[in-house]
Parts: C-alpha cells; structure tokens; sequence
C-alpha cells in the first residue's frame, strides 16, 4: 500500500471569512466550493499545486470541534503546518498584510518556524529551510 495525505482540515466558525484570509492573506485558490445546506464543501490548494493536498475549511457547528479548537489556540499548538521557502520573508509579508503572529521565526535546527493567528481560531505554523542570513 502507497497512501498520501489527500485532505486535511482546519474547523473555523464562518467558512467566507476563512477563504477570505487563506486565499487574500496566505494565496491559497479555491479547489472545491459545493454547497451542502447551510455550509459548503470548501477546499483550498496551494496556488502551485492545485492537484496536491487539499485545506477543508470546515464549519466548526459541532460543540467537539469548538472545543478542540479553543484548546489547541489556548495551549499554542498550531491546528495545521505549512511549508514556505523562506519563513522570515514570508513573517515580514504577512506583517505588513497586518497578520498577527503568536511567535515570530525561531530557528530550529535545519528549519526556521513562526505561528501565525488565522483569524478563525486556528494557530497556523509556517515551516521552511534555515536560511542563513549571512550568505544572503
């Protein structure tokens, strides 16, 4: 058996104001956006990648998933982790965009980390190569 992460998710209260930060803030572009009553099917990709692995915005109706939710955000546990080329330079973008991070980058061995807040809920972690800004 060969299997791949096809989908994966992230609860959020208002599925526009999710797509709206993940595609205007982190330039991910809708996959799938299908209607199913009061929610809708929403999935983003990575706007390089669009046959790759799929972000459900999923509602957070359920009283588990608001719970589980707030107790990652409370803890500082990030609900999804991101790969980015350069995180420092992706950290200085999303600030001047007026993102909020909960920890600037930090590095961490071969990889530099920073958490940003999504706006929904969520702690986002972006994740990418040390850089040497020495080099540069």
């Amino acid at each position: 058996m060969h299997a791949r992460i096809y989908l994966t998710s992230v609860f959020v209260p208002d599925q526009a104001a999710a797509l709206a930060f993940y595609t205007e803030k982190l330039g991910f572009v809708v996959h799938d956006d299908i209607p199913l009553g009061e929610d809708r099917w929403l999935t983003v990709t990575a706007a390089d990648d669009t046959d790759g692995t799929q972000l459900l915005l999923e509602p957070n109706a359920h009283p588990a998933a608001r719970a589980y939710t707030a107790a990652l955000a409370e803890d500082g546990i990030p609900a999804a982790s991101f790969q980015v080329d350069d995180v420092t330079a992706a950290h200085a973008e999303l600030v001047a965009q007026g993102v909020r991070f909960v920890q600037d980058p930090v590095d961490a061995g071969p990889v530099t980390t920073a958490v940003l807040d999504d706006t929904c809920g969520n702690l986002i972690q972006l994740v990418g190569p040390r850089v040497d800004q020495t080099a540069q």
